[in-house]
C-alpha cells in the first residue's frame, strides 16, 4: 500500500472511530478556577479488559512532527493505563475491538487512542479531530518490517 493510500485509510479509520466513539463520550464536570481535577471513579476492570490491558503497546511511541505518546499501566486502577501526550495525562480503559484494533478510551470521554497493526493515533472526541497521528511503537515497527520481509520473498 503506498503512502497516499495509507493516509486515506487512516483518515477513514479515524472518521469511523470518531463517529462510533462519539456516542460514548461524556462531558467532564466544569472545573473551578485553580482547582485540581477531581479524582475519577472507575469501575473495576472486567476479565476482558484485563486481557486487553496486557495487549497494549506500553512505553513510548514516536509520532509525526517529533511528538510522542507514552503509555504506562495505571498505578491506581488495575486494568487501566495512563496515556501522556505533551503536558497532559489521561486515564484510559483498554478495549479490544472485533477488528483487532486496540482502543484506549479516556474515562472522561475526551480522547481516544487507537493502536492498529502499523501505527497509532490520538483523537480528540469532543472536537472531532486528530491530535497526533503516525505514532509508531517499536513493536509496530517490528511487525511492519516482518510484513515487508515476507512480501519481498
Amino acid at each position: 500500500m503506498d503512502k497516499t493510500s495509507m493516509r486515506a485509510a487512516s483518515a477513514l479509520i479515524a472518521t469511523l472511530l470518531l463517529c462510533a466513539g462519539a456516542a460514548h463520550a461524556q462531558k467532564a464536570p466544569a472545573k473551578k478556577a485553580g482547582a485540581a481535577p477531581a479524582e475519577v471513579q472507575v469501575a473495576a476492570a472486567t476479565p476482558e479488559q484485563l486481557h486487553a490491558a496486557r495487549l497494549v503497546h506500553m512505553g513510548t511511541s514516536q509520532c509525526e512532527f517529533k511528538q510522542s505518546v507514552h503509555i504506562t499501566p495505571s498505578e491506581k486502577h488495575p486494568g487501566y493505563v495512563d496515556l501522556r501526550h505533551g503536558n497532559r495525562t489521561w486515564l484510559m480503559k483498554p478495549v479490544l475491538s472485533p477488528t483487532g484494533a486496540m482502543r484506549l478510551e479516556d474515562v472522561r470521554g475526551e480522547v481516544l487512542y487507537i493502536q492498529i497493526a502499523n501505527k497509532s493515533m490520538l483523537l480528540n472526541m469532543r472536537q472531532g479531530q486528530r491530535m497526533v497521528d503516525d505514532c509508531v511503537h517499536e513493536q509496530q515497527r517490528a511487525a511492519a518490517m516482518a510484513v515487508k520481509a515476507a512480501q519481498a520473498d
